[in-house]
């Protein structure tokens, strides 16, 4: 699909696709001198992002460590992580969680120590690290960041624009493999617009949606993965499908997450007697 004669033309120094907190983030971070245009399939708020209710986990107790973490997670991963960028994404958080509490993130505090972050623990964490704002942290979280995103001049925002392609040489008929920006349609009114960009980011979110059951959004459908790879990107790991380990499930209604901090604190999933439990 291309745009037709009459489509919208657009160009922004960053072009950045996906809303979610990762997606919002790059935005704040690279509006300073550039026009950013961030792109989402739906309505800002939509996404995965939103959903995370149990928190984010990061070195900042006495008695923990970064090693610790480290080795946490790599024992969590089953050894197929990536040491590298498992230390980078560790040795991060602290400062990562400070940069949120700065723009006005309400992360819970802990009672007996004013000021003081209260951390719970999940599962395959050995401490107590987990960074939240009651039972909703995705969603305090990506609350703060569209409201530092919409009074940010130089960031522009188009809801209910879906990725369709990445512009590519391919399209242009060239030689070369370099990325211009990207085809969008305007789910309102049908069009395809261009946004041409010298710098692209895809954060779009994973392809969970493919199943039928499944914890993940609606929107959760790897349009971005597939864009990539159609540009000539290498893709790895595609194997690795988020299934929450916990929902309430109903015959009659959508199933949603029950926080991983339920398991990380000791609890315990039982059977109703009718079912063969206790």
């Amino acid at each position: 699909m291309k745009p037709s004669a009459h489509s919208v033309s657009h160009h922004f120094d960053v072009l950045i696709i996906g809303s979610g907190l990762a997606g919002l983030t790059a935005a704040l971070l690279l509006a300073p001198g550039r026009k950013v245009a961030v792109l989402t399939k739906r309505e800002l708020s939509d996404g995965s992002s939103g959903w995370a209710q149990g928190g984010m986990a990061a070195v900042l107790a006495e008695g923990d460590s970064l090693d610790q973490h480290v080795s946490d997670t790599l024992v969590a991963g089953g050894g197929l992580c990536d040491l590298d960028a498992t230390r980078a994404v560790v040795e991060g958080a602290p400062d990562a969680i400070r940069w949120l509490r700065a723009l006005g993130v309400a992360f819970t505090e802990d009672q007996e120590h004013p000021g003081e972050l209260h951390l719970t623990r999940e599962g395959g964490h050995s401490q107590r690290r987990i960074v939240h704002a009651a039972d909703a942290t995705g969603a305090a979280v990506q609350r703060t960041l569209i409201e530092r995103v919409m009074a940010t001049p130089n960031i522009t925002v188009f809801e209910y624009h879906m990725l369709v392609d990445a512009i590519t040489d391919r399209h242009l008929k060239r030689s070369g493999n370099r990325c211009y920006g990207a085809y969008a349609l305007d789910v309102k009114t049908g069009e395809v617009a261009t946004f041409s960009a010298p710098q692209t980011i895809l954060a779009t979110g994973g392809a969970g949606k493919v199943y039928l059951y499944s914890t993940n959004p609606d929107t959760a459908t790897g349009d971005g993965i597939a864009a990539a790879w159609r540009a000539g990107c290498r893709v790895g790991n595609m194997e690795f499908i988020q299934f929450h380990p916990t929902c309430l499930y109903h015959p009659d209604a959508k199933s949603f997450l029950l926080t991983e901090a339920v398991r990380g604190e000791g609890g315990r999933l039982l059977l109703p007697a009718s079912a063969g439990g206790q």
